[in-house]
């Protein structure tokens, strides 16, 4: 009689553990692209958040400038390269995303001759803040 009883939880335990797979099937579950632990956030009751693109042409580059907040950068097609004052250019391709620190200088580049680059750029900041602050 034991026997039979645990073969049949077992017989429950595999159809509830179906019944969830199932009901998991078509739905989406994000897949963790980065992760950073950052320094420079805002601090106010208040902040804005701002989702901007950009497209460089082959050779295009940005200004030499710093943000005051750090900034992501999403590649959707071609590489971004970043270089920040004092380290080695970072390249990130497409599907990757880069985080550009506070108060560095810095510039980003497409390096390629003969392929564009998108990119998203994704930041929060006290509102009304400028995106960049130019270097002379």
């Amino acid at each position: 009689m034991d026997k039979w009883i645990r073969v049949s939880l077992g017989f429950v335990v595999v159809i509830i553990s179906l019944t969830a797979l199932a009901q998991e099937q078509g739905v989406v579950k994000p897949q963790l692209l980065l992760s950073k632990i950052l320094e420079g956030m805002p601090k106010g009751d208040r902040q804005e958040v701002r989702v901007l693109t950009a497209s460089f042409k082959p050779g295009d580059r940005t200004l030499f400038h710093t943000h005051r907040f750090p900034v992501t950068v999403y590649v959707l097609e071609g590489a971004f390269t970043l270089e920040v004052e004092g380290s080695e250019p970072d390249t990130v391709k497409a599907g990757q995303a880069i985080v550009m620190p506070a108060h560095v200088r810095m510039t980003g580049y497409n390096r390629s001759s003969t392929e564009p680059l998108r990119v998203v750029v994704f930041y929060a900041s006290d509102p009304d803040t400028p995106f960049l602050d130019q270097i002379h």
